[in-house]
This record gives structure tokens, sequence and C-alpha cells, in this order.
């Protein structure tokens, strides 16, 4: 470790009050997660006496307290305000629109990857009806419209579906989101798509008639939905014998962040699991819940996401704003998300959460 950072360790552990060397060096260690040497410790308790930056209290040898003086806290806060700085250049400040963070999501590796997961496993095929069901701006309706209704060419401006009566109708692909905004984008984006329509709806009442549809899916929209119970159950209504669903769902009690302080992560964690997302552990619940809605459950598909780099999670994740929320709730210290943060922003970093793709089957009717 470079003597300035021993330093700036003992600093940051006296800022609370007196400590003695081995209670400097415990605190040392719940901050990052190792101890200084003897040497070390000693050393840069002694450079910043002569600095004046710690004074020593009453006490006999190595027991006896050292204090901040106030030139060492003066000091300790052009640090934290220097941290600071680093920490805005790596955190975005300002959540980006949800349009944009959508697109976001799925252009990223971690997006593709578990994306083409679940068009595999939905296994649509020429001639069927299939349901994107909280579709957003539209990402996926067009490998849907491909893999629906193959080489069925362009259409009407509005996106409307257009038979030529020249073969076999080709299938059809429709978008619903409860959103006109996500709708309308939907629509200018799949303009020239022959297959699609989009439908403005909630998915707990869906406008489609029972056994009306052969594929339906859903990315990453029930874990915001009032009841996912009513969801599956409507979904089950409208798909016909031998139909599936595939559902793509984070379990965000999953997320890791690694950090020296494990107790902060869990804690940033427990805030994303229980505050911030509405049903935030709906990925493992998802196989459960299926077959209570009277589907089978062929498969369960995890699919971990893995970031390196911080800026790139943060794209995803939003930690800093969300660090600071956590903070509001009464999960973390001012002094912990400070220190969270600022060990995310310069150290090594990574952090991880699974996506279950669940495959949902309605049971052919025998007789």
């Amino acid at each position: 470790m470079r003597t300035q950072d021993a330093q700036t360790l003992v600093l940051c552990t006296l800022a609370d009050g007196p400590l003695h060397g081995y209670a400097i060096n415990t605190a040392i260690e719940r901050l990052s997660g190792s101890r200084l040497g003897p040497g070390s410790l000693y050393g840069a308790l002694n450079r910043l006496e002569a600095k004046g930056l710690v004074e020593p209290l009453e006490g006999q040898g190595r027991a006896r307290p050292v204090r901040i003086t106030a030139q060492g806290r003066a000091v300790l806060e052009r640090e934290a305000r220097s941290m600071a700085r680093v920490s805005d250049r790596v955190f975005e400040s300002v959540p980006p629109d949800e349009i944009h963070y959508l697109d976001r999501v799925a252009a990223g590796r971690a997006g593709r990857s578990y994306k083409k997961v679940m068009l595999d496993a939905l296994a649509a095929r020429p001639g069927h009806t299939a349901l994107d069901l909280g579709c957003g701006p539209g990402t996926d309706l067009g490998a849907l419209a491909e893999a629906v209704a193959p080489d069925s060419g362009s259409g009407s401006a509005d996106g409307r579906r257009e038979d030529k009566g020249t073969g076999p109708c080709p299938g059809r692909v429709i978008g619903v989101d409860i959103s006109e905004e996500m709708a309308a984008q939907a629509r200018e984006r799949t303009a020239g798509l022959r297959p699609v329509r989009i439908r403005v709806a909630d998915m707990h009442r869906l406008p489609f008639a029972d056994r009306s549809a052969d594929r339906a899916r859903t990315d990453r929209a029930l874990q915001h939905v009032d009841d996912p119970v009513r969801v599956l159950a409507e979904i089950r209504r409208v798909l016909r014998p031998g139909g599936r669903l595939v559902l793509g769902e984070p379990d965000w009690d999953s997320l890791t962040v690694d950090h020296p302080d494990r107790e902060t992560s869990r804690a940033y964690t427990r805030f994303v699991a229980d505050r911030v997302i509405r049903n935030g552990t709906l990925g493992r619940e998802l196989p459960r819940l299926a077959l209570a809605a009277g589907f089978t459950v062929p498969a369960v598909l995890p699919v971990v996401s893995v970031f390196r780099d911080v800026r790139s999670a943060d794209a995803i994740l939003g930690l800093k704003r969300t660090t600071e929320r956590a903070v509001a709730a009464g999960y973390l210290t001012d002094t912990a998300a400070r220190d969270w943060l600022d060990h995310l922003a310069t150290g090594p970093f990574l952090a991880a959460v699974t996506l279950y793709v669940v495959v949902a089957a309605v049971p052919l009717e025998i007789g």
C-alpha cells in the first residue's frame, strides 16, 4: 500500500473519535478489507503526527489513543471532496428517460445474451400469433415478426397487417404496453413490418379472446406489475393448448457487488430487492407461480450478467442514485455510502445479477 493511502485510511478511521493503534487497524480492516502491517500503521501515525494532522492523548505506549486535529480534519475533508469529484465523473447523476434506458439495456452484451436465450426458447414458428406483453418501445418486435412471418415484406404506414390473399396467412405479432408513449414509439419503429400490431392495454386485463394466441413473452415486465399471479392467469387464458410462454425476470436478491465491507454490499442489495423493485425476487418465484396458474414448466434457464466495468454497471444499475436512495431509506449510513461509492469508483470492480428465463407451456388437451 502506498504511504499516502495508509495515512488517509488512518485519518478516516479517526474521523469519529480517538482510537489507539489496535483499534485503528481494526477499523481500517472494516473499511478496506485488510489490515496494515505494524510498520505501515505506526509509520503512518508518526508521519501524520509530524505534520500536525493527529495528536496523541494520555496513555501508555501503543495503547495511547490518538485523535485527529482540526488541520487533519481539513485535510480529510479536502480528500473527500476530491473523491466526490472522481465519483461524479464516474457515476450518472441524472437518470435516463425510460425509452433510452430500455434501449441501453437491449444494446449491452448482457441484454443481447438473455434476449437471444428468450427468443430461442420461445420457438415461434411461421403462422403463429405471438404476443409481446410489456413490449416497451418495440425492441423485440422485429425478431418476433421474422420468426412468425419470414419474408412477409412491409405493410401500411401505420404498421397494420395487410393480407394479400396469395397463400397461407402469415403469422402476426401483437405488442402490448400500458404506456401510450411506449406504444407510440413501438408503432414508429415497426411501421414497415406488416405482421406487427400494437395495442395499449393492461396485462392484468388482456383484450384478447380465450385461446387466441400461440406464443407469448414478457421481458422484465412482471417485476413491475401490481399482481403477477393475475397476469399469469390472463396469459394462460389467451394461449391455445400447446401454447408457450417465455418469461425473463431478474432476481434482484442475487445482485452481488464486490466491496471489502460485505455488510454494506448486502444492505445495498436488500434495498434494491425490497424497495426499488416492486417484485424484486420474482425471478426465482416464476416457476412456482407458473405451475399454480396451470402451466407446465419444461425449462428454467439462469442467465448471469457480469459487469467488470463500473461505468457499464452504472448505466444499468444507477449505482450512485440507488445508493443515495438507500441512505434516505435508512439502509446505509452517509459514511458507509461515501466509502462504498469511493471504492466502486476507484477500485477493481465486479458485479453480477441472475435473470431467470422460465419456459411455461399450456398442456395439450387429450381426447
